[in-house]
């Protein structure tokens, strides 16, 4: 099943939840931390329905669908992708570990790995920081590894959704790798 962007705009939230079930997802999840602007939850929703991600994990004191910004940037993938909401990041991957995800930061610390040399044991949550002040540092504690994208001019960082959708499409690559 395969749908145009037109389509996905016009769906109704019922009757998504219905066709779920065929979508095929890969063992992996997106989680928020603190992330605020609107449009980048919309286009993480985008993402997420590109990888067929299990779930979504909106933390913080966030906007959560249905919401008109998130409808817009996101063309209404947030209603064909499962998604949960918690009061904070820290509760959400303490309930990952327990399920058995490995946590996989992604912001620049004197600890990363480069994003190409990382390896993964799935299923996997990848965790996105806020557009201000990335992954907080009560969260990076809880991880069990902190990746990062090599940067070659003059800024040191691309935005969360950019660097996110790099990470995850190598990750989803390498599952993909792995299967063959």
């Amino acid at each position: 099943m395969k749908l145009n962007s037109h389509q996905i705009r016009k769906s109704k939230p019922e009757d998504s939840l219905k066709l779920q079930k065929q979508i095929k997802r890969n063992p992996i999840v997106l989680v928020l931390d603190n992330v605020l602007d609107t449009y980048n939850i919309g286009s993480f929703f985008r993402l997420a329905d590109a990888l067929a991600v299990e779930k979504i994990y909106l933390c913080g004191p966030v906007v959560t669908p249905p919401n008109i910004k998130i409808h817009r940037a996101s063309i209404g993938t947030w209603k064909w992708v499962p998604w949960e909401q918690y009061q904070t990041t820290k509760e959400c991957i303490e309930q990952l570990k327990k399920d058995g995800y490995q946590i996989i930061a992604c912001e620049q610390t004197k600890d990363s790995v480069n994003y190409l040399d990382a390896k993964y044991k799935f299923p996997v949550a990848i965790i996105a920081g806020s557009e201000s002040f990335g992954i907080s540092k009560d969260v990076l504690k809880l991880v069990d590894k902190v990746v990062e994208i090599p940067m070659f001019g003059i800024n040191i960082s691309l935005n969360v959704l950019v660097a996110t959708s790099v990470i995850s499409f190598d990750v989803v690559s390498k599952l993909t790798y792995k299967k063959a």
